[in-house]
């Protein structure tokens, strides 16, 4: 009893820390990648915090993953620096002692990467998604910058208003170049403003000039106005054109299991058997030598960890091209590594060597 809880209470201090600077470090690598993005007009800027958290809501299962591996390697690996643990291993405590203390502890995490995998990654993707899309699909107006030129949202007009007052909706000197059944139109006209009439959202002008050129007929039209409209945006919003299998829920991905759902699916499904499986890898490699630091043990471990997460990726690339099938893939890498750790666990719990195998 003293023995599993003295690991407990160590695990849950290391597990806090290292969570504490893991999500620290996944936050600010994630504000600078959102800032750039929305310099690049990827989103609005204004969503910038809500980009940002549902990113580092959507890495939560990795973090948490790392967190668990690293603050059981450490702390094992204090325990056999400071030769705590020749104490529990004189007094009939072995290696297989700490998988029950090791699981008590950690299947509350478990039980929060599988829900964040499964439940919300999905859900914080798609309202990344949502948010992406609405910036893209904003009216046209509200793209436009005053003083540069700006193209629509379907890419066949482009405008320029010098100044704008009243914030988006009045705007003096403004200048239209569109292509409209082959023709090209330039309009230019003293000011606009948005009204909202039937049908949607319109631009009107006033006090302006319209000239159209039909470059195959080579024919030019010039007419003046004193008001024109011209259509800036719908009332309804349309859906995504494209969603992608990130933002996918996992029910909908079981009921539709084609193979870049199953690619998806394997992720969110890996991410937990990966937390389980270095449990069991952390056990079998936390011995370190009492005169060497773990500095280096920390980092054979973190570079394992590196490669188990990019054959996870590597694997829902190949699953999502059809290159693998699902379960062979998911027998193959989470199947072997847990054989792999569990040998491995063995041979240190019973300290073979390969003098006493060949006995």
């Amino acid at each position: 009893m003293l023995f599993q809880s003295s690991v407990r209470k160590e695990l849950a201090r290391s597990f806090g820390a290292t969570l504490v600077v893991l999500v620290t470090v996944v936050v600010t690598m994630t504000l600078i990648r959102t800032l750039g993005d929305a310099s690049r007009g990827t989103f609005d800027p204004a969503d910038v915090m809500v980009i940002m958290g549902y990113t580092v809501l959507s890495d939560l299962p990795t973090i948490l993953t790392l967190s668990l591996f690293i603050a059981i390697l450490s702390v094992l690996s204090r325990m056999y620096k400071d030769s705590e643990m020749v104490i529990w291993h004189a007094s009939g405590r072995g290696l297989s002692a700490l998988i029950k203390p090791l699981l008590r502890f950690s299947w509350p995490i478990l039980v929060a990467i599988f829900a964040l995998a499964v439940f919300i990654l999905p859900w914080a993707f798609g309202r990344i998604e949502d948010l992406r899309d609405k910036f893209e699909k904003r009216s046209d107006i509200a793209r436009i910058e005053p003083g540069q030129f700006q193209e629509s949202a379907s890419g066949d007009r482009v405008f320029f208003i010098e100044k704008d007052v009243l914030g988006d909706q009045v705007g003096r000197n403004v200048f239209i170049v569109s292509r409209e059944a082959g023709k090209e139109v330039i309009t230019s006209a003293q000011s606009g403003k948005v009204e909202w009439q039937e049908g949607g959202k319109f631009l009107v002008l006033e006090n302006g000039q319209r000239v159209e050129k039909n470059h195959a007929a080579k024919e030019m039209s010039v007419s003046t106005f004193a008001r024109y409209s011209t259509r800036i945006g719908a009332d309804d919003q349309t859906q995504r054109s494209y969603v992608p299998a990130a933002s996918i829920s996992t029910q909908d991905l079981i009921r539709n299991p084609t193979p870049l759902h199953l690619g998806e699916l394997s992720w969110r499904a890996g991410v937990t058997l990966a937390a389980f499986n270095l449990i069991i890898v952390g056990i079998a490699m936390a011995g370190v030598n009492p005169r060497v630091g773990r500095s280096g043990n920390l980092g054979v471990a973190f570079l394992g960890f590196v490669v188990y997460l990019n054959m996870l990726i590597m694997g829902k690339s190949w699953i999502s091209s059809a290159q693998v099938g699902f379960w062979q893939y998911m027998g193959m890498l989470h199947g072997g590594v847990l054989v792999c750790g569990l040998a491995w666990l063995a041979v240190r719990h019973n300290a073979w060597t390969w003098k006493s195998l060949a006995r």
